[in-house]
């Protein structure tokens, strides 16, 4: 479920649409943020499309994020911020990672269960574990497995959620490089994109990489893609990086 939506699907058609309500709402537009707002009501694809984008969904309420992450955006202590609690609740119910889930699927579970937690009103009767998940690949997949398992879980770049899939991926910063020019060579914009977000908020990466020329370039080059978009405000807004 955490892989990329296809085609023009009613399911890809909503994960656009909160895409660039997210990305809207990290450039500081579009007034005040919440998910229930950004998702269709009684769509039966919302659960799907918060699975789909995992922990971004609650990207805006990391906006202005420090110890303290009040914010113009913040609304999650009232109505807004109950609803969206149930959102996310039901996606998690809906599409827990079976027993043979990828680890994409997996650390996108995590992911958004660390979202919520960082970012909802306090709710952990009704919220489920963060299930296991290894980090061994991390360290040890090709460079071209990792760098297509990394963009996938972009995500998990954001301030707040803290996992140990940061830290693992810290150790390939070279790798990721590689994989960020290959994406761009190979006109994949959103695999660019999302490992352009990874190197943005990572150490020792090369300045011969031209990181933040390259992702305004992603960004472009996208054809104004919404999930593009959102990975590179998300570099911008949480790292400074390709503004």
């Amino acid at each position: 479920m955490a892989e990329q939506a296809q085609g023009t699907s009613p399911l890809s058609a909503v994960v656009a649409d909160v895409a660039q309500a997210v990305a809207l709402a990290l450039r500081g537009g579009g007034g005040s943020y919440a998910l229930s707002r950004a998702l269709p009501r009684g769509e039966a694809v919302a659960s799907a499309a918060i699975r789909v984008l995992g922990a971004d969904v609650l990207a805006p309420y990391a906006r202005d994020r420090g110890p303290a992450h009040d914010g113009p955006n913040d609304d999650r202590d009232g109505a807004a911020g109950t609803a969206d609690q149930a959102l996310v609740r039901a996606a998690l119910a809906a599409y827990p990672p079976g027993a043979d889930a990828s680890e994409v699927s997996v650390w996108s579970y995590r992911g958004l269960v660390a979202a919520a937690r960082a970012f909802l009103p306090a709710d952990a009767a009704g919220r489920p574990p963060e299930p296991p998940a290894a980090t061994d690949w991390a360290a040890t997949d090709a460079w071209p497995r990792l760098a297509h398992r990394a963009s996938q879980l972009a995500s998990l770049s954001l301030p707040g959620v803290d996992t140990p899939l940061a830290g693992c991926l810290a150790e390939r910063t070279d790798d990721l490089a590689r994989g960020f020019v290959r994406a761009v060579r190979r006109r994949d914009w959103l695999q660019a994109a999302g490992l352009g977000r990874w190197l943005a908020g990572l150490p020792d990466v090369p300045d011969s990489l031209g990181l933040d020329s390259g992702l305004v370039f992603v960004r472009q080059m996208s054809g104004d893609d919404p999930r593009v978009a959102l990975h590179i405000t998300a570099a911008a807004r949480f790292y400074g990086r390709g503004s």
